[in-house]
């Protein structure tokens, strides 16, 4: 009788068992909460903004120029490793580039240089003009002035439609549009 007493008021071995699975569960799901948490504060996002968009066609249709400002916004620098103006791929032998000083201003909009853009033109910064041979690196909180001559499938019958240009990050596409115009004469 003793021994029955004893077993009514002791916890059973599938009460036991579920504590044990149930203890278990809840600490494996703080100690990854909190593995996450720790991680995701000590990384930092990249993020760009592309501002002050042209593309140019010239009078007589032989040329194009586009020309954007691109601002790392991001904690981190910024691999950009394509950009297509229109779905097309662009030539790195086409893209010229400038990084602004830290302490540069760029209120002005970007202007249309009317020969094809080299290494010798001023484009507006106290840097001058680089040829892009691979991927272009920004640093964080930097801007970048960037200059296309002739993107791929931009003529003279396009001015005045809407033209995306997209620049292609290890881990993310920035997407802006701009409107074709016809180059100051």
């Amino acid at each position: 009788m003793i021994r029955l007493l004893k077993n009514r008021l002791a916890l059973s071995t599938v009460v036991s068992t579920l504590i044990i699975l149930v203890v278990s569960v809840l600490l494996a799901s703080v100690l990854t909460y909190f593995a996450i948490n720790v991680v995701s504060t000590r990384t930092q996002e990249e993020s760009l903004q592309v501002s002050k968009r042209h593309i140019w066609v010239d009078v007589d249709g032989a040329t194009s120029e586009a020309a954007f400002m691109v601002t790392n916004t991001g904690g981190r620098d910024v691999v950009i490793g394509q950009i297509a103006v229109r779905g097309q791929i662009t030539p790195w032998t086409n893209v010229l580039y400038a990084i602004a000083a830290t302490d540069e201003d760029i209120t002005t909009d970007l202007t249309y240089i009317a020969t094809p853009v080299a290494a010798t033109n001023d484009l507006g910064l106290t840097d001058t003009a680089r040829q892009a041979t691979t991927s272009l690196i920004l640093p964080s909180g930097a801007t970048m002035v960037i200059y296309i001559n002739n993107p791929d499938s931009i003529s003279l019958n396009d001015v005045g439609l809407t033209v995306g240009i997209a620049l292609h990050s290890a881990q993310a596409v920035y997407y802006s549009e701009t409107n074709i115009q016809a180059a100051p004469t």
